[in-house]
């Protein structure tokens, strides 16, 4: 038997513990791979999610940051110090670091020896002491910092191999350099005859849009009848796929969006939406050579592989975005190295098909996110291809993995106490059973709040009015019922206040704090 810090007992080690590989992209919107109803060719996810099961509730917290933290340690974000950013507002759930009191996925799985390894953006302490060798993982490539640039370095970003900060090579893009690593550190996981963690955290599609000339010129063209159209057929595909009811309607395109022939400039917004979805492509591309690996192994079948996004599309900088932005020069062509260019509001809401809003808002637009389950061995084929309504968030995925792995969370990790988790294993799902979740779930960032109890969901932006609706009803959020429905309003935001103290959400913005140590 094997025995987890604080004595805990595990499952005893067999060989036919599952792989496990999580694979996340930054700022990617709901609608934005093929089997989600985009236009984008991605054929290696689809094909994922035809022999799997395909989630159309799962949360994440809305932004970067918050999400890793949660993800990584089966906590609300607050709870494991990154309640914000990366920046120490002094508080103890805004350090901006993962604190003493979580352990990791790969802490958990540790145990039970499994082989971590993390490859791309790992966002959740940036300086050496926080970074992934020190939080159980034992190989790591990438940036310990935000992403930024697929090209090349920016001034406050390292290349980290391990725990060494590394030259960039001169030919180097961001997605093709994790998934070469991601490949060999299944090849070196496997041949050392343990299970493999892997965390793929590709810092693409997020902003600048950059990707190879001849990736660009495969989606030229797709836009040039603006964004709503776009929006009106992922929807549509949506539909006759099953996604949602058909009942379901389309939210209404952003007032802020232009349209589209009040664009000064409609070919370059045309490139930029195909800069994007060449992005996504070339991650679908990676995850083709991550499962042509397991494959080549004989490994597949025994991997449970989870593909999601950190957040909705970001609406950052205005209605069409921003230009030469970080030392980019604005006359370079969007997609090179020398750009720095996104697609602002317009852009995020075709992205984040049917819903509204985006990165940083906690209405469906912002955290509602792609999930990709494939796991031969632990899906039954019957299930293959269906969508799973179960309500999800990144909580649930260090449960799911210490689930599936046999091993069990700590109460108590290398002589310090552990806050108990937060999430539940997915694993029931993967059965086609229910996930019963009495307790709902919750949300803030930066003031932004909701909270979800069955199908109803309590939602405010900043310094706005609580509104309520049953995502049932309308998963989009176009009917407040509030005033309908006093008592549930009163009942949830009670519980959302409840949640907030105890998780120690603080007003924002957060007033900074001198820390005493």
């Amino acid at each position: 038997m094997l025995l987890a810090a604080g004595g805990t007992t595990l499952v005893a080690a067999s060989q036919s513990r599952p792989n496990i590989v999580l694979i996340m992209v930054d700022d990617m919107g709901f609608s934005d791979i093929g089997c989600y109803g985009a236009e984008t060719e991605t054929p290696h996810l689809d094909q994922l999610a035809k022999n799997g099961l395909r989630f159309t509730q799962f949360y994440n917290a809305g932004r970067c940051c918050p999400t890793r933290a949660a993800l990584l340690t089966g906590l609300y974000q607050h709870q494991a110090g990154v309640g914000h950013m990366t920046g120490d507002d002094g508080h103890p759930s805004y350090r901006g670091f993962l604190n003493a009191r979580c352990v990791t996925i790969a802490e958990v799985l540790g145990t039970s020896d499994y082989f971590s390894a993390i490859c791309g953006k790992w966002h959740v302490g940036s300086a050496p002491e926080h970074w992934p060798l020190r939080r159980g993982f034992d190989r790591f490539y990438g940036t310990p910092q935000g992403g930024g640039h697929h090209y090349r370095n920016l001034p406050g970003r390292d290349l980290v191999l391990d725990d060494k900060i590394i030259p960039m090579p001169k030919e180097w893009y961001s997605t093709t350099a994790f998934t070469d690593h991601a490949v060999q550190f299944i090849d070196e996981g496997v041949k050392s005859n343990r299970p493999v963690f892997l965390y793929v955290a590709y810092t693409a599609p997020h902003w600048a849009l950059h990707a190879p000339d001849e990736e660009i010129a495969k989606f030229r063209g797709r836009y040039t009848k603006g964004w709503q159209p776009v929006r009106e057929a992922r929807f549509e595909r949506q539909l006759k796929m099953g996604m949602f009811p058909s009942h379901t309607r389309l939210s209404d395109q952003d007032p802020n969006v232009p349209a589209w022939h009040e664009v000064e400039n409609p070919e370059e917004m045309d490139l930029r939406m195909a800069t994007h979805a060449a992005m996504v492509h070339l991650v679908d591309r990676g995850v083709g050579r991550i499962v042509s690996k397991l494959n080549e192994l004989e490994q597949l079948d025994n991997t449970l592989i989870l593909f999601l996004s950190d957040n909705g599309a970001s609406a950052e900088s205005g209605p069409t975005g921003f230009t030469g932005a970080r030392g980019g020069d604005p006359k370079a062509r969007t997609g090179t190295p020398n750009s720095y260019n996104s697609f602002g509001i317009a852009g995020a809401n075709m992205c984040d098909t049917p819903f509204r809003k985006y990165k940083m808002f906690v209405h469906e637009g912002g955290i509602a996110t792609p999930l990709i389950a494939h796991w031969p061995n632990g899906i039954p084929a019957k299930l293959n291809g269906r969508f799973s309504h179960e309500v999800g968030h990144v909580i649930d995925l260090l449960p799911t993995c210490a689930d599936v792995a046999g091993a069990i969370y700590p109460q108590v990790f290398e002589g310090r106490a552990v806050t108990p988790v937060a999430g539940r294993s997915l694993k029931p799902a993967f059965n086609g059973n229910s996930l019963e979740r009495p307790e709902g779930l919750y949300f803030e960032h930066q003031g932004n709040s909701a909270v979800r109890l069955g199908n109803w969901k309590l939602v405010r932006a900043h310094r706005q009015p609580w509104t309520l609706y049953n995502l049932e009803a309308d998963r989009t959020e176009l009917a407040d019922v509030s005033e309908q429905h006093p008592d549930q309003t009163l009942e949830l935001k009670t519980k959302w206040k409840a949640w907030a103290e105890r998780v120690g959400v603080q007003p924002w913005p957060i007033k900074k704090k001198l820390v005493v140590e």
